[in-house]
């Protein structure tokens, strides 16, 4: 079955469960109006389904590769890409200023979902470049700005994040790249990266690279890094691209999906670069562009989600096998067919939910400044990504259950969308950093945030079985911020997912009631995640509460036994 946008799902999430109206009535956001964002999703679906779509296998069947220093990517990929460079989708968020329509960051995310289940592969380049576009317009000179903002807006250079190294993975403070000033106001960047995510191509003019480096006798650890621009192609005095710059693929991974994506080990051999953000600020500068990638990664792993979705429904549909007692005798009949199905649906639309409300709180605070709404889109964004990274892991790896043996067949398509979403877990921040951060950073306030948003859903529930989830909710968290640092990382994971689950059956709650009907899929939907899914939180609860002690009973040496 053709992907098909959910367009219709993001209408309604936006008229009806997560408050995109505050956003339309902001004056920052005022042109975002109902037919504005209505023929914005359907114009971007309609290219999804058109152009990116077709590309999913070719990506996976014929991979980008390194040929005498060049990379060569799938075929068709240079069409889709100018498709979206086109179409004005990479700067959607961007500042009109630059070129770009300043549209709220909740729609941006919508798109993005869709062409990463149309393609993910080739979605995720223009992912990075929102997201150094972002950073350069919050942290670079004005200057900098000026040279490489409308080309990445326009598509026409695209852009990198160049931090992970052998030696230091999460760990970015342990980086060893080397920037030297020239004395011109320019550095010299020497290092090698790996884990580049598009680090070349062969249909942009330029490949712009944001790249961590330490300038000489800087502190050690993450507060003696700086950033810097450093482009494949230097800029001459009228910003075109210009002579080649001092860096090179030295290879490119092997991969156990997003074979379509150009995985680089980048070598930068005394290479000109520019600092973005003051010296030893580097890490300030780049978090603006992870926290906006992850988000983008977050919708990346629902977007997989979705077409691993939609795939195995099709094929549910036309499978006979067994007796059903159903008309058409398919397997969408059975009923662990049909549970599986239903899981499906329901954790997409609650990680989709939870999406779109994030999105919602960054316009927010872009938009009237109110820390409070800052605070709750810090909040959201560490679960975002892991909760929409694992709902699309979960749910492809069911799609392969859904179709049996088949599932296990690479022609069917469904073990391309698991391999494929597999490494949203892990890159930009693996979900259990994210959960680390959410226990740790995210809780400084003393769990202001958390309670805030909890006492809203509270206020607008009406089932007694969300009411108690969020009530015992509201208790984990107290007995979280009293835990001591050991107790509380040992249920970081588990304390996510919890707030996750009762998040997402509050929109499940509130997209019910907004139906139209006594009866209806939204409320059979919610009906099925409340009373089947939600109840995961005891046990998550419980794990919660186990604290530390029981992970480290078993000393290292006594991992494997025998």
């Amino acid at each position: 079955m053709p992907y098909r946008a959910p367009v219709s799902e993001f209408q309604f999430l936006f008229d009806h469960v997560v408050g995109f109206g505050q956003v339309q009535a902001t004056e920052r956001f005022a042109h975002a109006t109902g037919d504005v964002t209505q023929a914005i999703l359907t114009e971007a679906g309609r290219m999804c389904q058109d152009v990116l779509a077709p590309l999913q296998r070719n990506g996976d069947l014929s991979p980008a590769r390194l040929e005498n220093g060049v990379v060569r990517t799938s075929p068709g990929f240079d069409e889709g890409y100018r498709a979206i460079s086109e179409g004005g989708w990479i700067g959607m968020s961007a500042s009109e200023e630059a070129g770009g329509m300043a549209l709220p960051q909740s729609l941006t995310s919508a798109v993005n979902e869709m062409m990463a289940g149309a393609c993910l592969s080739l979605q995720l380049n223009p992912l990075m470049s929102q997201g150094q576009i972002e950073a350069l317009e919050h942290h670079a000179s004005e200057e900098i700005r000026r040279i490489y903002l409308p080309k990445l807006i326009s598509g026409e250079w695209c852009g990198t994040m160049n931090l992970t190294e052998p030696q230091a993975g999460s760990d970015v403070g342990a980086l060893r790249t080397r920037a030297e000033d020239n004395g011109d106001g320019s550095f010299a960047i020497t290092g090698q990266k790996i884990f580049i995510s598009w680090g070349d191509n062969d249909f942009t003019g330029n490949v712009c690279h944001l790249v961590l480096a330490r300038l000489p006798d800087a502190p050690e650890g993450t507060r003696g890094i700086s950033l810097f621009m450093v482009p494949k192609r230097i800029p001459d005095q009228d910003g075109n691209a210009g002579m080649a710059n001092s860096l090179k693929v030295v290879s490119l991974e092997h991969k156990l999906g997003l074979h379509g994506s150009p995985t680089a080990v980048m070598q930068y051999d005394g290479a000109t670069g520019w600092m973005v953000g003051p010296p030893n600020g580097g890490m300030k500068a780049m978090f603006t562009m992870m926290n906006n990638a992850r988000l983008g990664v977050g919708v990346q792993g629902i977007g997989a989600g979705e077409g691993a979705y939609q795939t195995a429904v099709a094929y549910a549909n036309e499978r006979r096998q067994g007796k059903t007692g159903g008309a058409d005798g398919t397997i969408i009949e059975h009923a662990d067919v049909r549970r599986m199905l239903m899981e499906m649906r329901a954790r997409l639309f609650a990680a989709r939910a939870i999406a779109a409300m994030n999105g919602v709180a960054i316009d927010m605070a872009t938009a009237t400044g109110d820390p409070a709404w800052a605070a709750r889109a810090a909040l959201l964004t560490p679960m975002s990504k892991a909760y929409g990274t694992d709902t699309g892991i979960e749910v492809a790896q069911a799609g392969i259950q859904v179709h049996g043996g088949m599932g296990y067949i690479e022609e069917t398509g469904a073990a391309q969308y698991l391999r494929d979403a597999r490494v949203t877990a892990i890159y930009e921040g693996t979900n259990g950093i994210q959960a680390l951060d959410l226990v740790g950073r995210k809780m400084m306030d003393g769990g202001e945030a958390a309670r805030a948003l909890l006492d809203e859903l509270a206020g607008q529930s009406r089932d007694d079985r969300v009411l108690a989830a969020i009530g015992d909710m509201r208790q984990a968290t107290d007995w979280l911020i009293e835990a001591d640092q050991a107790d509380r990382q040992a249920g970081a994971t588990v304390y996510l997912r919890a707030f996750s689950n009762v998040i997402g059956a509050a929109c499940h709650e509130r997209a019910a009631a907004a139906e139209d009907g006594a009866e209806g899929p939204r409320k059979s939907l919610a009906a099925f995640f409340i009373a089947r899914m939600l109840p995961e939180n005891a046990g998550l609860l419980s794990a919660l509460r186990a604290g530390s002690g029981t992970l480290y009973g078993i000393a290292p040496s006594e991992m494997i036994a025998g």
